[in-house]
C-alpha cells in the first residue's frame, strides 16, 4: 500500500463532489497512456518510462515550466511503484519535518527493505544549507528523492545533490499538445453539465495564449465555462476576449524566463534579425520588465556586437537610456523598439570585446610585470631620480602621432590583443591603425642604423 504525504490531498477522494474539484485537477492523467506532450520522455523504450515500469528508479530532479507534467508523473509514479511513497511541498512543509519523515524511512527500510521515494515539489525553495539535509539519506540508499523545480538546477539545487541525481528535463507543452488537452476537456462530464459551447477557434486561442502551460490553459476554460451565460452562443474570439481581458504571460522577472528571453533578444539582435528582436523586447515589455534594465543590456549589446563598426550605436544605445528614463512607460517601449531595430542593422563586430576577453586572459595568467619607465609619470624628483618617466615621446609633438616608444612591458613587447574587422567604421579604424604599427615598426628599424638621429628618425612636427 502506498503512503502519500500531503501534496496530494487534493486529489479527488472518496465522496468528494466533482464540482469542488478544480478542472485540471480533474483531467490529470493517472497513467502513462493518457499523458500527452511527454513522448520523448515517456515513449516506447525511454530512460523514465522504463525506470517507473520497472520500479527501479533512481534520485532524480524534475526540471521544467509550470504545467508540464511534473506533478502528473509524479502521480502516476505514486500509483505504480511498490516503495513506499510520500509527497511533500517545499512551500507547505519544513525541513524539520522532512528529516522527520526521512528518519522514519531509514527505520521502515532497516525493518523490512522497503524502500522510500520522497516527493519534494518546488525543492528549490529550500536553501543550499537545508538540501544538504537529503544528502545522507539519498547516498544511503533509504530514500529515492525526487524533487520537482521550475528553476534552473544549476542555480538553484546543491552541487553535491545534483551530483547524485538525474536530471529528467520537462519540455514546455506545444501549442498542439495543448490543444489536445483542451479537446479532452471539453467532453468532461463536468464542464458538459454547463451547457456552454466555444469556437474551435477559441479553443486555439487559449491554447496560444497559455505559454504551454496546460493547467493555465484548463483554468481558463474553467473560468469561461463558469462565467458564460448557459446554453447562449457559442463562445468566440471575442467573446473570449472580452470575458479574459488581459492574460497573464509566462514570464518571470526574477527566474529562468527572465535569463531565457533576454538571451534570445541579444541574440537576435545579433543575428541583426529585427523581427526576432522586437518580438522578443515586447515579451519583456509586455511581461512587466524593468525597461531600465533592458536598456542595460541593450548598451552592453551595442559595446559588444556592434562595436567599433558603427560607434554611434553605443551612443545612440545610451541616450535611448536616458530617454527611458526621462519618459517611463509605457511611452518608452517605442524607444527601445528604435533602439533594437538599428543595433540589428548595425554592421556588427565584436572586435573590442575580444580583445579585451584576451587582454583580461592575459593578465589572469601573466605575473603581471611592472610598469616600463619611460610610461611612468615622476611627480617627485626622487621618482625622476629612480627613472620615471626617462625617455618619455610625446606623441602630439610628431607628424606621425605616435614614436617608437614601447608601451607594454619587455615580455609583452609586439604583444597584439586587438584585432580590427573591416566592417563598417571600423575599416578606417583598422587602417588607421595599420599605419600607425608600420610607422613604429620603421622609426625603431631606423633607431638601429648607425648616423640616424634621433630628430631624423622622429620627424618632430615643424616648428616645436
Amino acid at each position: 500500500m502506498n503512503e502519500t504525504g500531503n501534496l496530494f490531498d487534493t486529489a479527488p477522494r472518496g465522496k468528494k463532489a466533482t464540482g469542488d474539484v478544480p478542472l485540471p485537477e480533474l483531467m490529470r492523467p493517472d497513467s502513462l497512456e493518457g499523458l500527452i506532450g511527454l513522448g520523448d520522455l515517456l515513449g516506447e523504450g525511454k530512460f523514465l518510462r522504463t525506470a517507473i515500469e520497472n520500479d527501479r528508479l533512481p534520485s532524480m530532479i524534475f526540471w521544467g515550466p509550470p504545467g508540464s507534467g511534473k506533478t502528473t508523473v509524479a502521480r502516476i509514479i505514486a500509483k505504480t511503484t511498490r516503495s513506499r511513497f510520500l509527497a511533500l511541498s517545499a512551500t507547505s512543509a519544513g525541513i524539520k519535518d522532512i528529516k522527520a519523515e526521512m528518519e522514519e524511512a531509514r527505520k521502515i527500510r532497516n525493518h523490512n527493505s522497503q524502500k522510500t521515494i520522497l516527493f519534494i515539489d518546488e525543492i528549490h525553495r529550500f536553501n543550499r544549507a537545508q538540501q544538504d539535509a537529503f544528502l545522507p539519506y539519498a547516498e544511503s540508499g533509504d530514500i529515492i528523492l525526487i524533487g520537482a523545480t521550475t528553476e534552473n538546477p544549476s542555480f538553484e539545487i546543491n552541487s553535491a545533490l545534483l551530483s547524485r541525481s538525474k536530471v529528467v528535463v520537462f519540455p514546455t507543452l506545444d501549442r498542439n499538445d495543448v490543444r489536445s488537452i483542451l479537446g479532452r476537456a471539453i467532453l468532461h462530464p463536468e464542464v458538459q453539465r454547463h451547457r456552454i459551447e466555444l469556437t474551435d477557434e477559441a479553443l486555439d486561442v487559449i491554447a496560444a495564449t497559455s505559454g504551454g502551460d496546460a493547467r493555465q490553459a484548463l483554468n481558463t476554460l474553467e473560468l469561461i465555462v463558469q462565467t458564460a451565460v448557459p446554453g447562449g452562443e457559442a463562445i468566440d474570439v471575442a467573446s473570449l476576449e472580452q470575458i479574459l481581458q488581459k492574460r497573464s504571460l509566462l514570464y518571470d522577472k526574477s527566474g529562468e524566463q527572465h535569463y531565457n528571453i533576454i538571451s534570445a533578444l541579444h541574440k537576435s539582435i545579433r543575428n541583426g534579425d529585427a523581427d526576432a528582436a522586437l518580438y522578443w523586447l515586447a515579451r519583456m515589455v509586455e511581461g512587466g520588465e524593468d525597461a531600465l534594465y533592458i536598456a542595460r543590456r541593450l548598451v552592453r549589446a551595442s559595446a559588444e556586437d556592434i562595436g567599433l563598426a558603427d560607434p554611434e550605436a553605443l551612443r545612440l544605445a545610451v541616450a535611448a537610456k536616458d530617454a527611458v528614463h526621462f519618459i517611463g512607460m509605457p511611452e518608452g517601449g517605442v524607444v527601445l523598439a528604435e533602439l533594437v531595430i538599428y543595433l540589428a542593422q548595425a554592421p556588427k563586430s565584436n572586435s573590442a570585446y575580444a580583445a579585451f576577453e584576451d587582454a583580461l586572459r592575459e593578465v589572469r595568467r601573466g605575473d603581471n610585470p611592472p610598469v616600463p619607465l619611460q610610461v611612468r609619470n615622476a611627480p617627485t624628483g626622487l621618482m625622476k631620480d629612480l627613472g620615471f618617466g626617462s625617455n618619455y615621446q610625446y606623441a602630439h609633438n610628431y607628424e606621425e602621432q605616435t614614436t617608437p616608444m614601447e608601451c607594454l612591458p619587455d615580455s609583452l613587447a609586439g604583444r597584439r590583443f586587438y584585432e580590427p574587422k573591416q566592417y563598417g567604421q571600423e575599416s578606417e579604424i583598422a587602417e588607421r591603425l595599420r599605419r600607425m604599427r608600420e610607422t613604429r615598426e620603421t622609426m625603431r628599424a631606423a633607431r638601429k642604423t648607425p648616423g640616424v638621429t634621433e630628430t631624423d628618425r622622429l620627424h618632430p612636427r615643424k616648428g616645436k
